[in-house]
């Protein structure tokens, strides 16, 4: 059994980014701990003896797992892949004659390595091999490898003028299997590099270098670990969670000997040396290879951990690991090519050789999907819908930059321009200028399943097939519709406001608009981490749980909490003056606000349980007109602000419209034969600032302008919804988590890669300027949409 998966009826299709570990696996490794003591091994101790030879039975493991001889073989344990590949990158020996040359496919650690190549006057190009046939000899296999050169980069022109000689070192990297696609490479590229690198560098002034040969295992080696003693690589690196899901934060570099000794180490530490003097230039390293890499102490209780994986892995056999994940990757490949819409065009396109369907993939396979009209669906699209359903899968360019780019057609223009219109790595921009920047991608590992396969293709099918008649289903009901208007009667039934983004709001009967920034004080404050980062419920869901009244008369926010003892007044009129103002940045705006004295900080850090801070925005300070209190008149006449709202100044939510997805929804959980009676859905779960009543469900989606009492609004389009609105907080208070409505709502609500839920408003001010007009709304006061 799987542990974390439980009985929730996930299925984890994410073994390329971390395989899970077994229950049996944890069990074997809670007992060897309970029952022995470790002791650190830089001691002659009897625990520390014991540590010493748990940790070279490791070793032995490890070189085993490649059918590496400890003869010409070393293994050092790193903290992963990454610190390995760090640390070849940081040792070798580069000169201004040296040359780093790297396949296209290859991850970001990799490329790293470049970065040292270049710093010391080295040069670095990347070449890109494609093979059709693969019959795992040197000469089938070299007959049909393509090689394509790309350009070679320096740091130092000066370098460049010096004709290599041939006694410098060169590194040539290159995975094991591309973490992108799922090629696999052809190991026979070790040999050829090492013993005739001119059938590949074919015209390089490099070919007559000394070569080495770095191959990233991380991914292939869960599956299919290099021979060793066939394809002498010098160097291999891995990591364990990709093997067995435990222990993170220690990988491996398996290093030859002869390779090893040319590596040069500045740093030494404990552990690294033989002796050392203090207060004069001596010292003196250990000899072997593996106590002078490994810096400290090494992480001798993981390390132990890994003998009850390989135990895993040795019962099943990775021959049988291999042929079971690319029996379910294939049956995934087939399925999702065939898949067809309506029109006849395909649904997914693949990335890799199509024609060795049968041949050189690992279990991993990454594809987009395309709408009946030929355009894409987002890759975020689809990671959204497939956790909706229980799916956990891996979207994005998997910090591959070269396969990403390759498969995706992107060019240095697309990816610089990319860039500049704010794409960075793990952000929602999954199309720019209609064209994907990333892809979707499934892994297998040895605990998966044809059950886990099935219900992803059943998923693909239904979401992105299948989908349902939306004119049909509610979407477009009343889109362009204006007929059914004239009989519809509409009225306001609620109106609430959020002093503090993302905190709780309270609702009143009337309520002053501002003349620019919607509610008066709406969204007004924001809590912000001691890095600047904006807090939210999406990253701290108690937030919540923080409830907020404001006292216009006194011009005082309360706020409360179940956390704090005391009720928290604070006056927004003279605590103005208190505070010291700054800049921050959201959603790509600039802000100028107040910050708050320590104690009002440290109550909402209390409240939240983390460090942070208090902002007011200074824009919409006093952008309001009271004529029906007291104070004094204040007014500041600036363009239109948002405050700290994400898309628009009002949300507006139809109690028809929320009563027709509660039925769908209990309707959904009678067919699935859900027991217990149906909860009904609240409009406050979607935190609407109006609530109106009347009319048909979704009548709201067609509007254009409307008039709430004499006040004109015009709509800005549907509110793309996200899995907030799945979480709430029960009478116990605490925080559940469902699947729902934001499941039921993609069923029927989804349009082009968002899931549309109520109307985003702009208030249009038709006051004269300096004018103190009724700039209330009031509860029961008449809607009437599409008004000219």
């Amino acid at each position: 059994m799987l542990m974390g998966l439980g009985n929730v009826g996930l299925v984890y299709l994410d073994h390329a980014g971390a395989t899970m570990y077994s229950e049996l696996q944890m069990e074997a490794i809670f007992k060897d701990f309970t029952t022995n003591v470790y002791g650190n091994p830089h001691s002659q101790s009897d625990t520390s003896s014991s540590t010493s030879d748990i940790v070279r039975e490791a070793r032995q493991q490890v070189l085993d797992y490649c059918k590496a001889s400890p003869k010409d073989y070393s293994c050092i344990f790193t903290s992963g892949a990454t610190a390995a590949l760090k640390l070849v990158g940081e040792a070798f020996p580069w000169s201004c004659q040296s040359c780093f040359t790297y396949t296209m496919e290859n991850h970001n650690s990799v490329l790293g390595i470049r970065e040292y190549a270049l710093d010391q006057g080295a040069a670095a190009f990347a070449i890109d091999v494609e093979e059709t046939v693969h019959h795992g000899v040197s000469n089938g296999t070299a007959a049909s490898m393509k090689v394509l050169q790309y350009q070679v980069q320096r740091r130092n022109e000066a370098s460049s003028l010096e004709e290599p000689t041939g006694e410098a070192y060169n590194l040539f990297a290159f995975p094991s299997e591309c973490n992108f696609s799922g090629l696999r490479f052809s190991l026979d590229l070790v040999k050829i590099i090492k013993e005739d690198p001119a059938r590949i560098l074919e015209g390089s002034p490099f070919c007559n270098g000394r070569w080495m040969v770095l191959i990233d295992a991380a991914k292939g080696s869960a599956t299919e670990p290099p021979d060793l003693s066939l394809y002498p690589a010098d160097f291999v690196v891995m990591s364990f969670y990709k093997l067995f899901g435990y222990p993170t934060g220690l990988g491996v570099l398996i290093a030859r000997n002869d390779a090893s000794r040319l590596l040069k180490k500045t740093y030494f530490s404990g552990g690294t040396v033989a002796t050392s003097i203090a207060d004069i230039d001596f010292v003196r390293r250990r000899k072997s290879v593996e106590e002078l890499f490994e810096d400290g102490t090494i992480s001798f209780l993981s390390i132990a951990s890994v003998h009850h994986g390989f135990k895993i892995l040795n019962s099943l056999t990775v021959s049988a690991i291999s042929r079971h994940t690319a029996s379910l990757a294939w049956y995934v490949r087939k399925k999702l090519l065939g898949l067809r819409h309506e029109n006849g065009a395909r649904v997914c396109t693949l990335y890799g050789d199509s024609k060795a369907l049968f041949h050189d993939f690992g279990p991993t396979v990454s594809f987009n999907l395309k709408r009946s009209d030929g355009s894409w669906s987002g890759y975020r699209e689809v990671e959204k819908l497939a956790s909706l359903s229980g799916i956990q899968l891996r979207t994005g360019c998997f910090c591959n930059p070269g396969a990403c780019a390759k498969y995706l057609g992107l060019s240095h223009l697309d990816l610089r321009s990319n860039f500049e219109a704010g794409h960075v790595c793990w952000d929602d921009h999954d199309i720019i200028h209609e064209k994907p920047t990333g892809a979707v991608r499934v892994s297998f590992g040895y605990m998966s399943t044809f059950e886990d396969a099935k219900k992803f293709i059943d998923f693909v099918t239904s979401s992105f097939i299948a989908l349902p008649n939306w004119i049909e289903s509610g979407y477009q009901l009343m889109q362009g519709s204006e007929s059914r208007l004239g009989a519809a009667s509409f009225y306001l039934k609620s109106i609430t406001v959020y002093p503090i983004k993302s905190c709780a709001g309270f609702n009143v009967e009337s309520w002053p608009l501002s003349t620019t920034a919607g509610l008066l004080h709406d969204r007004e404050w924001v809590l912000a981490s001691l890095s600047g980062e904006i807090l939210t419920q999406k990253k701290v869901p108690e937030m919540c749980f923080i409830s907020t009244f404001i006292d216009l008369d006194k011009g005082i926010l309360f706020v409360e909490s179940p956390r704090c003892q005391v009720k928290l007044p604070i006056n927004f009129i003279t605590d103005s003056c208190n505070g010291g103002s700054e800049q921050i940045k959201l959603n790509g705006q600039r802000y100028e606000v107040q910050s708050y004295k320590n104690e009002v900080n440290i109550w909402f850090s209390n409240a939240i349980g983390r460090p942070c801070t208090l902002f007011r925005c200074f824009s919409s300070s006093h952008n309001f007109c009271l004529n029906k209190i007291k104070s004094a008149s204040m007014r500041r006449e600036v363009q239109s602000v948002l405050n700290f709202s994400n898309e628009a100044q009002f949300l507006l939510i139809s109690e028809e419209s929320v009563s027709d997805l509660s039925h769908r929804v209990s309707t959904k959980d009678v067919q699935k034969g859900a027991c217990g009676a149906a909860s009904q859905i609240s409009p406050m779960r979607f935190r609407p600032n109006i609530v109106i009543s009347g009319g048909e469900p979704y009548a709201e989606d067609g509007w254009k302008i409307l008039k709430i009492g004499n006040k004109y609004f015009t709509s800005l389009g549907g509110c793309n919804r996200c899995q907030m609105i799945n979480i709430v907080h029960d009478e116990a208070g605490l925080l559940q988590k469902s699947n729902e409505p934001l499941a039921t709502l993609a069923s029927y609500r989804r349009m082009k890669g968002k899931i549309f839920f109520g109307i985003l408003l702009k208030y249009e001010r038709s006051e004269p300027v300096g004018r103190d007009g009724d700039l209330w709304l009031q509860v029961g006061q008449d809607v009437h949409p599409n008004v000219s």
